[in-house]
Order: C-alpha cells, then sequence, then structure tokens
C-alpha cells in the first residue's frame, strides 16, 4: 500500500482514536497483520498463503459454467466468495437472467432427501438447467446451531472474505456488480489496486475493512447517502453478531464480527458528525434528524434501538455527538414550529420521543443553548425554544379551529359536538407525546431535570400580562400552548396525589422563601400588603426544595396563567361575539340606503364581509377552546390536583398544621399564620375558578370525596372570612355552592345539596357563614359594590333555601339570634334594607312600564318619530330595571317570610320592628291601595311579576309577627302607609282569588281589627301626652325618647334604638362621623328620669282630667 497518508485517512485516524480504537492495520507486503484476536492475527497471516484464494474475493469469479458456487447455508440472499470446486457438495445454479429472482417452482420440488447406510440425509439440489431459483427465507439450511455454518473445507480467512462482502455488499472483483437479490454490489478499485502493489491476495479482511468502507462509503450513487448505505451495513453486520455470539467472545468468527461491527458504526458516526469525510457537501438540516423520522422497521434507514444504543455509548467519548444530538433537536424544533395540527408533525415529535429514551442525549439537548436561550420573550418561547414548537401544536392555532369548524353557523349542534370530540382526541395523543418527552427529561438526572423545570419556570414568569384585563395577544404565549404546558405539570403532579394526602406534607411553604422559581414579588396576596410580603420574603429559608414542592407551585402558576387565563379568555370572547352579532344585525338594516349607489353598495358588502369573517373566525375559535376545555379527562385531573390545593390550604390555617389527620376547627385563630397571609392570592383564586367553570359546566365528574373538602374550604373562609381580603375572591366561594345546588341530572339538589345538609361540618357552620358575608358584603369596596351585593345575596338565599327544611339548621339559626344578638340584629337590618329598597324599585319600574305603554298605545302613532324613539328607549331602560329587580324581589321577600316565621322575635326588637313595620305598610299600600292600579303591565309575567304571590308573601309575613306586640303597636303608629282600608281590600282580594285558606283569613281579619285597636290607643296616648319638649325628643327621629344615652364625642342625646339602627349601617357618630361603637354610649339617667317624670305628670293629668268628665257626665244624668 501506498506509505502516504491521505487527509481523508487522516482524519478518520483520529476520529477513530476518540471513538476507542485505532483502524486495524492493514496487512504489510509478507502477508502479517494484526488484529483485535488471536483468530483474527491469524486469519491475516495466513492471508497469503495457499492457492485456493489465488482466483480472488468472494464472488467475485465464476465456474466454467459462469455459475457462482453458492453454499446451501448462505441460501440468505447473500453472496458467497468464490472457493475451490469440490464436485461432492451439492451446488444451486443461479442465473443471471432477469427471472433468476422469480423461481420457476417451489424450491422444495427441487429437494430429494434420502438417508443411506445410516448416512445422514443429503439435499440435492439440482434444478434443470436454464431454471434459476432464489430461495426463500424459510428453505434456508441451518446449522444444528442455528448460525449460519461454514462452508465444509472453508478456511477462516474465506470465511471472513465472504462475511465481509456480504455485509458490506463490495467486492474487489470488477465484474460483480449484482448480488443474487439484484442488490448493487461497490467495486473497490482503490483497495484492489493497493493490494495488487504490494502482492497481497485480493481478500477482504478486518485489516482492510477500514479503508474498504470509506472507499465504498464515497463512491455510492448520487441518490444515496452515505449513512443510508452504512446503516444497511449496520443491520447486517448485526445480524450476524447475534448469530454467531453464542461461540463466545473469544471465538475468531465472533472477534471478526464484533471487529467490523464496531468500524461500521464508526463511519456511521462519521457520517452523521462529519460527511464531508465521504466527498459530499455538509447537508443543510440534520443528518440525524432525517434519520431519526424513518419510522419503518423495515426500512434500511430506520435506527433501530441497537443503533442507538451504540451510537449513545459513544456520546460518551466523542465530544462530537452531543452537539449533533441537540443539532437534530434544534432542526426538529424548527420545523415544527412552521406547522399546525393540519400538518404532518408526527414524524418529528416521535423522533424527539426515540431520542429521549436516553439519558446522554437528553443531557446534549438539555446543554443546548436554544433550551433555554436568555432573554427569550414570551410570545417566542414557542419558537425561539426546543420544546416550544412542539408544545405550541394546539387544536386551537387558528388554521386548525376553521379546519375543525368551517363556516361555523351553518353547523347544527351534532355536528359541532362530533368535532369537539375528535379534536379532544388528536390534542390528548399529543398531549400524552408530551408527558413522555418531559417525563424523560425529568428522570434523565439533576441538570436536565433543572433545565426543565426552569423552562417550565420560564413558561409562567413571562406570562403575567394573560391575566391583564387588556391582553395584547401579541405579547404573551398563546392559550394552546399554555394549556398543554398546564395539561403536562398536571401530570407530573399525579404520582404524589394519593386518595390519602400521605404526601401532603412534602409540600414545603418554605420553597417560596428559597428563591423559587416561580416569581410572585409583585402578586396581589391574600391577606398583606406588599410592605408586610416583601418583609416575609426577605428572609430566606434553609435547607432545598424537593421535586414535589418544586412542581406543586410551577403547576399552580400554570394554572392561573394558563387553563384559568384560557377560562377567562372563554367568557370575553363570548360577550365579544354576543355584541358583534347584535352589530352586524344592526349594520345590515342599513343596507337599503345604499341600493341606488353601486359603489357604496360595494364597499358595504365588503366591509361587512370582514366583520362577518371576524365574526366566524371567532366563532371556530369559541368552538375549538370549548371542545379543549371541556375535556373530562382533563378536568378531572385538574380537579384532582385543585383537591389538593385545597387540603394543603387548609394544613397551613389549622392549628397544629395537621389537616387532614385531625379535623379542622372554626373559627380558625385569630392569630393568622403570617405565611398564609403572604401567599399569592391566586393560590386560591385557582381554586375557585376551577372549581366554578367545572360546577357550570361538567358538573358529573365531581365526586363526593372531593366536595368534602371543597365545601369544607367554602366555609372555613366565609365564616372565618379575615383570613382573605379580597370579598369577590370570597364571593367565589359562595357561587360554587350555588352552582353545586343546581338540580342536575337525576339530583334535584344538585351536587352539593345532599352533602350541605348532612356534613356535620357544614350543619355546624354554614349558615353562620352565610350570613356573616350577608353582612360583609354590604361594602366590597369597588364602584360597582351597590350591585354586586345584590347578585351575591341571590346567590346566598338560594343556598339558605336548600338548607332551610333542616331542622338542625334552624335550630342553630334561634341559638345564634339569642346568643350573638348584634350579629343577628346587624343581618336582619340589611335583610329589610334590601327588601325595602328592591321592592320599591320594581313597583317604580312597572309604575313606569305602565304609564309608558299608555302613551305609545294612544298617542304613539301621532307622535314626532325622536319622541316615539325616546319613549321606545325609556320603556326598554324600565322594563330591563324591572326584569332585574323583579327576581331580587321574589328571592328577598321569600327569605322575609322563612326567617320571621322562624324567629319572630328577632324581628321585632325596638332597632327593628318600625322600619319593618313602615315597609310592609308601604307594599301593602302599593299592592292593594289606589295606586294599584298603576302596576297593570303589559306580559307581566315575562318580568317575574306574580302581584298575587307577591301580596300572599307579604300577608304570611304580618301573620308570622301577629304575636308580637310592639310590632302591632309599631304598625298602627306608621303614620304615612298605615290605612285600615287595605287591610280590607287585602282581605276581598285574598277571598276571592282563593290565596289564603280560612284560618289565614280569620288570623288576619282578626289581625286587622287589633291595628285598629293599637291606632287608637296610640293616638289616645298622644294626645295625653299633648305638646312634648324639644329636650325629650330623639334629634333624628323626632319622637319621645324611651331609652336615652349620651354619644361620648358629639356629648348628643339620643334614644339607643335609633342610635342602634344606625349603626348598624354606619359605624359613625350621625353628627360629627367620628368612629362609634354601641358599647362607647353612656345611659343618659337624668334625661330619663325627667322623660319618665314628664309622662306620669301626663298621664296623671289625663286620668284626672278623664275622671272629671266621668263624674260629669254620672251628675248631668243624675
Amino acid at each position: 500500500m501506498s506509505d502516504t497518508i491521505s487527509d481523508a485517512d487522516k482524519i478518520r485516524n483520529k476520529r477513530l482514536a476518540k471513538l476507542g480504537g485505532q483502524a486495524a492495520p492493514r496487512p504489510n507486503p509478507s502477508g502479517e497483520g494484526s488484529n483485535d484476536g488471536p483468530a483474527a492475527s491469524q486469519a491475516v497471516q495466513d492471508a497469503g498463503k495457499g492457492d485456493a484464494m489465488a482466483g480472488g474475493t468472494s464472488g467475485s469469479q465464476a465456474d466454467e459454467t459462469g455459475i457462482p458456487d453458492v453454499a446451501m447455508s448462505d441460501l440468505d440472499g447473500t453472496p458467497a466468495p468464490l472457493k475451490e470446486q469440490d464436485e461432492s457438495k451439492p451446488k444451486i445454479n443461479i442465473f443471471s437472467s432477469s427471472s433468476a429472482s422469480t423461481p420457476q417452482q417451489n424450491p422444495f420440488s427441487q429437494l430429494g432427501i434420502q438417508k443411506a447406510n445410516g448416512e445422514p440425509p443429503r439435499a440435492n439440489v439440482t434444478p434443470p438447467v436454464g431454471r434459476p431459483l432464489t430461495p426463500l427465507k424459510r428453505d434456508r439450511t441451518r446449522s444444528s446451531s442455528g448460525r449460519s455454518s461454514s462452508r465444509a473445507g472453508e478456511t477462516p480467512e474465506q470465511w471472513e472474505d465472504r462475511i465481509l462482502g456480504n455485509v458490506f455488499r463490495f467486492s474487489l472483483d470488477s465484474d460483480h456488480h449484482i448480488d443474487g437479490h439484484g442488490n448493487q454490489i461497490h467495486y473497490l478499485e482503490g483497495t484492489r489496486n493497493e493490494l495488487e502493489e504490494q502482492n497481497e491476495p485480493l481478500r477482504l479482511n478486518t485489516g482492510l475493512l477500514d479503508q474498504a468502507i470509506l472507499e465504498a462509503a464515497s463512491n455510492l450513487v448520487s441518490d444515496t447517502a452515505p449513512l443510508d448505505y452504512l446503516l444497511g451495513c449496520w443491520k447486517r453486520i448485526s445480524r450476524q453478531y447475534k448469530t454467531l455470539r453464542k461461540l463466545g467472545e473469544m471465538d475468531s468468527k465472533v472477534v471478526v464480527v464484533k471487529e467490523a461491527r464496531r468500524l461500521c458504526m464508526s463511519y456511521c458516526v462519521f457520517a452523521i458528525t462529519m460527511p464531508e469525510m465521504f466527498g459530499i457537501d455538509s447537508p443543510s438540516g440534520s443528518t440525524l434528524a432525517t434519520y431519526l423520522m424513518v419510522d419503518d422497521p423495515e426500512d434500511e434507514r430506520f435506527m433501530d434501538p441497537e443503533f442507538l444504543d451504540q451510537l449513545v455509548a459513544r456520546c460518551k467519548e466523542d465530544e462530537s455527538l452531543p452537539p449533533v444530538v441537540a443539532e437534530a433537536a434544534e432542526y426538529m424544533s424548527q420545523k415544527v414550529s412552521k406547522m399546525t395540527m393540519n400538518d404532518d408533525y408526527r414524524p418529528y415529535i416521535m423522533a424527539l420521543r426515540r431520542l429521549v429514551q436516553y439519558s446522554p442525549m437528553i443531557d446534549a439537548i438539555a446543554q443546548s443553548e436554544k433550551f433555554l436561550p436568555p432573554g427569550v420573550e414570551a410570545a417566542s418561547i414557542e419558537t425561539n425554544t426546543v420544546l416550544g414548537p412542539f408544545f405550541a401544536i394546539s387544536p386551537l392555532q387558528k388554521e386548525v379551529t376553521t379546519n375543525y369548524f368551517s363556516s361555523p353557523s351553518t353547523l347544527d349542534k351534532s355536528y359541532i359536538l362530533n368535532s369537539q370530540k375528535a379534536l379532544r382526541m388528536a390534542l390528548k395523543t399529543h398531549q400524552n407525546d408530551l408527558l413522555d418527552i418531559v417525563n424523560h427529561f425529568i428522570k434523565a438526572g439533576q441538570e436536565s431535570r433543572n433545565r426543565t423545570l426552569n423552562w417550565f419556570a420560564l413558561c409562567v414568569n413571562s406570562n403575567h400580562k394573560r391575566r391583564a384585563l387588556q391582553v395584547d395577544q401579541t405579547q404573551v404565549s398563546t392559550d394552546g400552548f399554555m394549556i398543554n404546558v398546564t395539561v403536562c405539570l398536571d401530570q407530573l403532579c399525579e404520582p404524589f396525589m394519593d386518595a390519602s394526602f400521605s404526601k401532603i406534607d412534602r409540600i414545603e411553604v418554605e420553597y417560596l422563601r428559597r428563591s423559587p422559581r416561580i416569581d410572585i414579588k409583585d402578586e396581589t396576596k391574600l391577606n398583606a400588603d406588599q410592605h408586610a410580603s416583601d418583609a416575609f420574603y426577605n428572609k430566606p429559608a434553609g435547607g432545598t426544595s424537593n421535586f414535589i414542592s418544586e412542581v406543586f407551585f410551577l403547576t399552580l402558576a400554570a394554572h392561573h396563567y394558563g387553563t384559568e387565563a384560557a377560562n377567562s379568555s372563554l367568557s370575553t370572547l363570548e360577550k365579544e361575539l354576543k355584541r358583534m352579532k347584535k352589530h352586524i344585525e344592526e349594520i345590515e338594516l342599513d343596507r337599503h340606503k345604499w341600493v341606488n349607489d353601486p359603489v357604496r353598495l360595494r364597499l358595504f358588502d365588503e366591509a361587512i364581509k370582514k366583520y362577518k369573517d371576524r365574526f366566524d373566525s371567532g366563532t371556530c375559535y369559541k368552538y375549538s377552546i370549548e371542545g379543549v376545555l371541556l375535556d373530562e379527562l382533563t378536568q378531572a385531573r385538574s380537579m384532582q390536583f385543585m383537591r389538593y390545593v385545597v387540603v394543603w390550604m387548609l394544613r397551613l390555617v389549622s392549628p397544629e398544621h395537621d389537616f387532614p389527620k385531625v379535623p379542622l376547627k372554626l373559627p380558625l385563630p385569630q392569630e393568622q399564620p403570617e405565611v398564609f397571609k403572604c401567599l399569592p392570592e391566586y393560590f386560591l383564586e385557582d381554586v375557585v375558578g376551577n372549581f366554578k367553570f367545572i360546577m357550570r359546566n361538567m358538573p358529573q365528574i365531581i365526586t363526593s370525596t372531593q366536595s368534602d373538602e371543597l365545601v369544607m374550604l367554602c366555609i372555613t373562609f366565609l365564616r372565618s372570612s379575615e383570613y382573605i381580603k379580597n370579598p369577590y375572591l370570597k364571593s367565589g366561594l359562595v357561587t360554587i355552592m350555588f352552582h353545586g345546588i343546581w338540580p342536575v341530572y337525576n339530583r334535584s339538589r344538585g351536587i352539593l345539596g345532599d352533602l350541605l345538609n348532612s356534613l356535620p361540618f357544614a350543619t355546624d357552620h354554614l349558615l353562620h357563614a352565610l350570613i356573616k358575608f350577608y353582612i360583609e358584603v354590604e361594602n366590597t369596596g369597588a364602584h360597582t359594590q351597590f350591585y354586586d351585593k345584590f347578585n351575591i345575596r341571590y346567590e346566598i338565599f338560594q343556598i339558605i333555601k336548600c338548607i332551610w327544611d333542616n331542622e338542625i339548621y334552624r335550630e342553630h339559626l334561634a341559638q345564634e339570634s339569642k346568643v350573638n344578638l348584634d350579629f343577628f340584629v346587624r343581618f336582619v337590618n340589611l335583610l329589610l334594607n334590601d327588601v325595602t329598597f328592591v321592592l320599591d324599585e320594581s313597583l317604580s319600574a312597572f309604575a313606569q312600564i305602565h304609564q309608558l305603554q299608555q302613551e305609545l298605545r294612544v298617542s304613539g302613532p301621532s307622535m314626532e318619530q325622536n319622541d316615539r324613539t325616546e319613549k321606545e328607549e325609556a320603556l326598554s331602560a324600565a322594563q330591563g330595571k324591572a326584569k332585574s329587580y323583579m327576581q331580587l324581589t321574589n328571592e328577598t321577600v321569600a327569605m322575609l317570610k322563612l326567617f320571621t316565621e322562624a324567629l319572630a322575635n328577632s324581628f321585632t326588637m325596638p332597632e327593628i320592628v318600625q322600619r319593618l313595620a313602615d315597609m310592609l305598610d308601604y307594599n301593602l299600600d302599593a299592592l292593594v291601595g289606589p295606586k294599584s292600579r298603576d302596576l297593570k303591565v303589559e306580559n307581566a309575567h315575562e318580568y317575574g311579576f306574580q302581584p298575587k304571590m307577591l301580596l300572599s308573601e307579604i300577608v304570611d309575613v304580618y301573620l308570622n309577627l301577629q304575636a308580637q306586640e310592639n310590632f302591632v303597636f309599631a304598625v298602627a303608629r306608621d303614620g304615612r302607609s298605615y290605612k285600615p282600608d287595605n287591610f280590607e281590600a287585602a282581605t276581598r282580594i285574598l277571598s276571592k282569588l282563593a290565596l289564603k285558606g280560612p284560618e289565614d283569613l280569620a288570623a288576619w281579619t282578626k289581625l286587622g281589627e287589633k291595628f285598629k285597636e293599637a291606632k287608637a290607643a296610640d293616638d289616645q296616648a298622644e294626645q295625653n301626652l299633648g305638646e312634648i319638649p324639644d329636650e325629650f325628643l330623639d334629634p333624628l327621629m323626632y319622637t319621645l325618647m324611651e331609652d336615652p344615652v349620651i354619644l361620648p364625642t358629639s356629648k348628643t342625646s339620643i334614644d339607643r334604638s335609633t342610635i342602634r339602627s344606625h349603626l348598624l349601617s354606619d359605624p359613625t357618630d350621625p353628627f360629627n362621623r367620628s368612629p362609634l361603637k354601641i358599647e362607647d354610649v353612656i345611659p343618659d339617667t337624668d334625661l330619663f328620669c325627667r322623660i319618665q317624670a314628664f309622662k306620669k305628670e301626663r298621664k296623671d293629668k289625663a286620668l284626672a282630667e278623664s275622671n272629671f268628665s266621668v263624674n260629669i257626665m254620672d251628675e248631668s244624668s243624675g
């Protein structure tokens, strides 16, 4: 051989040294050489001996008939080496005609199996001349050991030559181009020339293999890449190795095959990492990625697990391989970044899944700069990180939504549901692939795990703007991407979320003070301001956080910026679509204006088409995001995680932090744990949002065990509401229970109704918690608080109605009204305020509707257009107001009826009773008095207005309080609205319409008489008192004070019942606005005594005058 070493040889030797071994030296002119084992060494030493191989290498020569000799053991389609002819051995004649690959008859018919003289049977294979035979795989003759056997008389050198030629499909014979199966044979001209120059035998051996492989791989046809050829060689040499390795590692044949396999692998690595070594330009993409995407095991380009195992082993030794692996992942990521779920993205994700089966490859990918690039913005994560494009694949991509729901306005409900089902199936498969990839990154090692968790942290920390009131979609990641991130993290949490909460103590709250991955600095806290929060978190905690804590808090953040943000996006989109639909209808009404102007009509039609296209696009997205979010499995998994969050939060506030092992007791300690106060508000907000969404859309997936902890959470933070600062967050707890009592399927009381009536924790604390929040919501601090409180209280009423039939609750309520008097008085006062307000608003709205309808009916046709339009708009506003307030009126009056029936004494306390009597008299007058005719409106049922039922319930309230003497006098003292005629009119209506039974009618009539008697007595008492000194009059009510007290700051004397009533809604001194509590007032004993003396004096005087009158009458009669 030439002594000159080419550049390719230098590169090759250098690379092979890195790969764990130098290429075997080529044989010297004396025929000596070296190999990795003694058998191979002997084979090389004998390479020049004997003239048995003088004819050349395997398959390079034919016999006199031109038919190559093939051993029976080689009927696997590989070319057999040329050797000395042994006439005693069976032969197979294979013609090189075009019909050679198609046998004319079954080869078994050619075999004659005989047994003579006790010898083993012989196979005589002598097909007729001219009939070629290509043996089938099942016809191959095997040795007793199940492996390819050597031909009888074949030397180790001949066997080595034949096997290497068959495996690598090359030859030193220039005339041998095709093997028996039509495969291309590569002629090694350069190798042959060197052998001839050095007078070496023309025979292949492992010493020549290095040069031979390089020559063959460098001279392939134009459409064949070096790696295509080498992978085929790898598969064939691996099969040989598997067949022979039973002989033992020291067997000469095993040594040869093992060395050939090693060299083949080395050149595969060269083809991947340095393709220019073979005289070709480096491909523009990733060579490794291209082959990883071949998923057919029958394809010779398929990288089987065994090949990848060997490649991974080289990664540890060859520093050039990890960058190539990272490059492959980056290349696939870049390709996927330009795809949607409509495209053929699966080969890329399957290729990545194959890569991440191996820890060294995972390490290589995780160390890539593009895995976690510095300074990447939220909107770029999906395209500029390795994992981003794979997570971005989603049915929520614009092209995909229109593919599933094209022409959305024409689709029926069944089509939409079927499309959403198909969408969910495709997404579920993709999300399982993502989980598999992430799981391998997490389990591969500490470094890759940290890099992966940092990538998830990047996803949530850079997307804080997704929860802004107005979201700029160009500045944040997409819904589809963030939902995939959230679902993946949910699944990572599954292993530690067992039903018994055995690992709940592994979630360390101190994680938040150990430089956590999640950024909570600017988040609103549950019950701490920014200063207190900063002070707390500036005190770092010691220790290191475990994986459970890491993934738990990351998942919480992902829910907040992922699925919960998507829920908000869906709500906003639904409102926007309603607005757009109404706008389109309004615009289309103006089309007639442009009928006679073709140019403007065309512009009009183009503009409205664009608007409709936007509407259709939004509708497609709405259907798609509904399909994604309403997946039962995903939401069940999410709910399981939220259940863990619930228990973890209750554990934090429990006195000994031992919940659920030890039952929770309420109320919670007044001293709140600092760590709880400084938790981000979204920890609870995620729970509330998640369960509200599920309760509203898919309550059937909630299990009874999950409901227990959920109800406990709601009651705990309503009962100890001071633990949470945000009133709207607490109102979400009410909403969860409100949705939980909606009738669903066969459950008339919903998912939570039965539980609220049976769970001891609920029966002990729920009613107090609801009443407490009813009071608290009076002032939320928002500019919409006046209207918000009615919506919240409506939901509270529904929950109370659900539990009212439970005797346990009513007993607790009665006890509460006695023990906690001030608390209950505040509730009753606010209830009366609500009843008074909503009744007044409702009845005023109906009076306005009556007037406007009458005006439009009588004068409408003759009105000016502007006047008529103005009247119609006012009518529409009044109708909306009436409908809204009437619903609240019905519920509020129903509540008043329930509570007065159960707690009559509580509603007739001095600070309450007069207001209640005034309210009842006023509304009775509105319903049956002279102005009742103003309430008659068209289609009253559309507003929920049922005056007969409303009258019946107000009468029930009167009857509930008939035994209370102070209530009777309070009604009689109502100088504005008490009218005996109203009670008589109500009696006629109740009787005529059969709204009450005989007993109730009799009681009602008797009560009317009691009011008359009380009125007469009260008038007489007032007459007896005569003119009352101003100092005895209450400064606010101008009535005679019964229990005067002095206000400590203003020094004003006022009746105790008056100031108590004032403080129920305003905790200040009414005369100077300074803070005031009822406990601060001072009894005005002197004034009380003087008032009593005044009353006694006037009473005695009145009595004396009365006796004098009687005496005069007696004398006159006498």
